[in-house]
């Protein structure tokens, strides 16, 4: 069923406007129906063309995406059995295509094509792919970013990032790893493993690990369009745990820096600025989470960001609650970064000594000492102690290891200031 002839610049925006909205769509179901993800691009590559060309002269379609379906997979097997006149092996594997793949696209083609999603997450997640290649391949394939953006969102080189790509989907091929989401019993493994790549490409975006940008905007929003998508898709509570972090995260993002691009911490920001729609998806996703008793570290990370957003003011939050939080997270997840967080929230809730003795131990066992926070956050209850010395000796090591630019900026302001009090007593 189509729809009236249209002319050139009309249907070069319904193509160009299918392209942005469903183009990642149409690729996850070609990789299902032809299991090559090289194939695939080139066939959805091919499927776009064609419609310039058919939907001008036919009508656009009723259903553009399961046209593009069909379209490309019948241009896959074309260029495959065009193929086989150099390579006898290419012939079979044409025929099986032609064989297993129905003609019709199935009745509720809507729930078919966005399991395909979910199947190329977990497919670009496996755990026998390097981590570095999952999130390559993730932003790549199901986020449909270019290899240059990739390389600048992690500070590679696009022949780097093209490299982890060919080989990961090398590895997808030759290994035979199965294009479907784990079954039940398979699932909580492989789940964590999709959420800690779609929290990195968060992070990566809330708080860029180098540079000159404290955030990358288009990175946050495709980890949290993933997140959307995977509790969508898989309704399990840490994936909306996953998602709560992030949106909760995400809403502090225009309080987070000045106009001239500074660092602002979270007591300093003006919570007027925090996006209150992202909160209260947020909140109402933690509440959801924990009352499923199923919940994991991404939750209970949540359910800190949420003690801080349900706060009006600093001086507000509720810190003994936090302090309580972290108690769990440690013993669900033990790791420096978390004990150096609860350090900080125990100095808020208490005094700054009682936080400073626990850095200090933590930087004594030699954990953390090339983490620059846990210096800067060392140095700042050394300042709030009067402990001048310490505190600039912190704040440098912490200037020594920072990699981003308004971080960099933030802890020399620190040192400055510090040698300003200084001056000011001599």
């Amino acid at each position: 069923m189509v729809q009236n002839p249209i002319t050139a610049e009309q249907v070069r925006a319904i193509v160009d406007d299918v392209y942005r909205t469903d183009s990642r769509r149409v690729l996850a179901t070609l990789i299902r129906l032809l299991g090559d993800f090289e194939l695939a691009e080139e066939a959805l590559h091919e499927a776009f063309l064609a419609a310039v060309e058919q939907w001008q002269r036919d009508g656009a379609p009723g259903n553009p995406r399961a046209w593009l379906v069909s379209a490309g997979r019948f241009k896959a097997i074309d260029a495959l059995r065009r193929r086989a006149r150099f390579d006898a092996s290419l012939v079979e594997l044409a025929k099986q295509f032609d064989a297993a793949v129905p003609s019709t696209e199935p009745t509720d083609e809507h729930q078919d094509l966005e399991d395909d999603r979910l199947r190329l997450i977990f497919t670009c997640c496996h755990p026998a792919l390097p981590p570095e290649a999952q999130v390559a391949l993730t932003l790549r394939e199901v986020c449909g970013l270019s290899t240059e953006e990739i390389a600048r969102a992690f500070l590679a080189t696009a022949p780097t990032i093209a490299k982890r790509i060919v080989r990961a989907k090398a590895k997808i091929r030759d290994a035979r790893i199965p294009y479907e989401v784990p079954t039940r019993a398979g699932l909580p493994d492989r789940l964590d493993v999709v959420l800690q790549v779609i929290y990195l490409v968060f992070t990566e975006g809330y708080s860029a690990s180098e540079g000159a940008s404290l955030t990358r905007r288009d990175l946050s929003a495709e980890a949290i369009r993933l997140g959307h998508l995977l509790v969508e898709l898989l309704p399990e509570p840490e994936a909306m745990g996953l998602l709560a972090l992030m949106l909760l995260h995400e809403s502090r993002r225009d309080a987070r820096s000045s106009p001239e691009g500074e660092l602002i911490l979270l007591d300093d920001q003006d919570r007027l600025l925090w996006n209150r729609d992202q909160i209260a998806e947020g909140l109402a996703l933690v509440h959801q989470a924990l009352s499923s008793r199923r919940f994991g570290p991404f939750t209970l990370q949540a359910a800190i960001a949420a003690v801080h957003a349900e706060a009006s003011n600093a001086a507000a939050t509720d810190w003994a609650q936090i302090v309580g939080l972290y108690d769990v997270l440690a013993r669900a997840n033990p790791s420096p970064v978390v004990e150096l967080n609860r350090a900080v929230a125990v100095a808020m809730r208490d005094n700054p000594s009682a936080g400073l003795a626990l850095i200090d131990a933590i930087l004594d066992r030699g954990d953390l000492l090339d983490y620059y926070l846990a210096h800067s956050a060392r140095a700042d209850l050394c300042r709030r102690l009067g402990k001048i010395a310490e505190a600039r000796a912190s704040y440098q090591r912490a200037l020594t290891l920072a990699q981003q630019e308004p971080a960099r900026r933030f802890l020399q302001r620190r040192l400055d200031e510090l040698q300003n009090q200084n001056d000011s007593h001599t």
